[in-house]
């Protein structure tokens, strides 16, 4: 699997001189398993530090979802590991085949469905590399249309398949179901899990939902003041089921590091539709 190396490099020669060192530590790290390795990312913004010597390690094939408060750094965190921001000091090491689906999903209103899907990628896909994504995520039949007819949970899908379009090895989601209806969110939750399981690829999710992270990712983090203060491991037999004492447990234990006052220690018995109600009324 190639990697990236995000860094600050002051000039040509330090950065020369590091070429034997982060060849070696690709070499460890590969054969570690790691699909990411955070070492000391540290972010500022105007001289105050939203992410303060962070570290992080994602092993390949791994799911994370990472919780917390909004402006405690989790989207800036993510950009730098697309490598949308690369003013960092610190080490970031990802694979080189990574992809971003967004909370919106930025299609071009001027371009077809298939066209969307395509963009970004080098030289000169093919229409038939578009379709096969497009199928993947249910949208076989919506090829040829035009991103304002689609509606939420298609548009998101159509995104979804921008990024799977890449074969990442590394797959970012920036709170991808936060603007959809409570159905169509479920919906959508499951066509992750299950295009994670075929693909195989580590997966970062930033979410404010807490039974979202419980229901899809294999670990939880929550980052606190620019780092990551808490982690647990969701060790819950798929598909999971809130009902479960276990998930109730970690879900309460979650909210109560989040802040939430008066967390149960056991998920309510109601549906899945007005469970994704709840979570969207916990989001902080």
């Amino acid at each position: 699997m190639a990697t990236d190396v995000h860094g600050s490099v002051t000039d040509e020669e330090e950065e020369i001189g590091a070429v034997g060192l982060r060849k070696e530590q690709r070499a460890v790290r590969a054969a570690s398993g790691a699909a990411v390795q955070v070492d000391g990312l540290v972010r500022a913004f105007g001289g105050r530090a939203v992410l303060d010597e962070l570290q992080l390690d994602i092993q390949t094939g791994e799911f994370v979802a990472l919780l917390g408060r909004s402006g405690c750094g989790k989207s800036t965190l993510l950009k730098v590991l697309a490598g949308l921001d690369r003013d960092i000091e610190g080490e970031v090491l990802v694979p080189r085949r990574k992809a971003v689906a967004f909370q919106a999903p930025r299609l071009m209103p001027w371009k077809r469905v298939w066209r969307n899907v395509l963009l970004g990628l080098p030289g000169r896909p093919e229409r038939d590399t578009a379709v096969r994504a497009l199928e993947e995520v249910g949208l076989g039949h919506r090829v040829d249309a035009w991103p304002k007819t689609l509606s939420g949970g298609e548009a998101q899908r159509a995104s979804l398949a921008r990024a799977l379009v890449r074969e990442p090895d590394l797959l970012l989601l920036d709170e991808p179901f936060g603007a959809l209806d409570a159905l169509t969110r479920i919906k959508a939750q499951q066509l992750v899990a299950e295009l994670w399981q075929e693909r195989g690829c580590a997966v970062l999710l930033v979410t404010h939902d807490v039974e979202e992270a419980l229901l899809l990712a294999d670990r939880a983090l929550v980052m606190e003041d620019g780092r990551i203060a808490y982690e647990t491991t969701v060790d819950l037999p798929r598909p999971r089921e809130i009902s479960d004492p276990g998930f109730g447990a970690l879900r309460a234990r979650l909210l109560e590091r989040l802040g939430v006052a008066g967390a149960q220690s056991t998920a309510p018995a109601h549906s899945p539709a007005d469970s994704s109600t709840d979570r969207a009324a916990e989001a902080a």
